[in-house]
C-alpha cells in the first residue's frame, strides 16, 4: 500500500440539532460564531483557523443532495455529540466567566498533562462542547 498525501487540517465539523433556531442563538449570541450561511436545514458558522462548523437540522440531511456541480452524500447523528474549539491561555478564565454569565452550565473541566486546561458544556441539544487551550495534544 502506498503512503497516503498529507491532510492540512481538519476543515469541517457537524452537529445534528431539534432547534435550528435555538442553536443559532447559542452558537451566534453564546459562543461568538459568526454564521456564513443560514437555513432551516443548514446553518454554517466560521469556527475560526479555517474550521467551519455545520450544524444542521436532525433528519434533515439524511437523503443525497444532488444538485448540477454534484452530490453530496446523505448523512445524519443521534445521542450527545462531542466537539471541542480551540482557544488561548489567556482567555480561558474568561470564557468560564463568559459562560456562567450567559447560564451555560459547565460539565467539567480537566488540567491536562502537557499544560493544556479544558472547560466542558452543552449546547441546548446536549452536545458536550469544550474550550481547550494549547498544550491538550502534541499537535495542539
Amino acid at each position: 500500500m502506498s503512503t497516503p498525501p498529507p491532510i492540512d487540517g481538519l476543515l469541517e465539523t457537524a452537529l445534528y440539532v431539534d432547534d435550528m433556531a435555538r442553536s443559532v442563538v447559542f452558537f451566534r449570541d453564546v459562543l461568538g460564531l459568526a454564521p456564513m450561511i443560514e437555513g432551516e436545514r443548514l446553518t454554517v458558522f466560521d469556527a475560526g483557523r479555517q474550521g467551519v462548523l455545520l450544524v444542521f437540522a436532525r433528519g434533515e440531511s439524511v437523503d443525497d443532495m444532488p444538485s448540477e456541480r454534484g452530490v453530496v452524500p446523505g448523512h445524519d447523528g443521534r445521542g450527545p455529540l462531542h466537539m471541542a474549539f480551540a482557544i488561548a491561555a489567556d482567555s480561558y478564565d474568561a470564557w468560564r466567566a463568559h459562560l456562567a454569565a450567559a447560564g451555560v452550565t459547565m460539565r467539567g473541566e480537566m488540567h491536562w498533562p502537557r499544560g493544556g486546561r479544558s472547560l466542558y458544556f452543552e449546547d441546548p441539544d446536549g452536545h458536550v462542547l469544550e474550550l481547550a487551550t494549547p498544550g491538550l495534544w502534541p499537535t495542539y
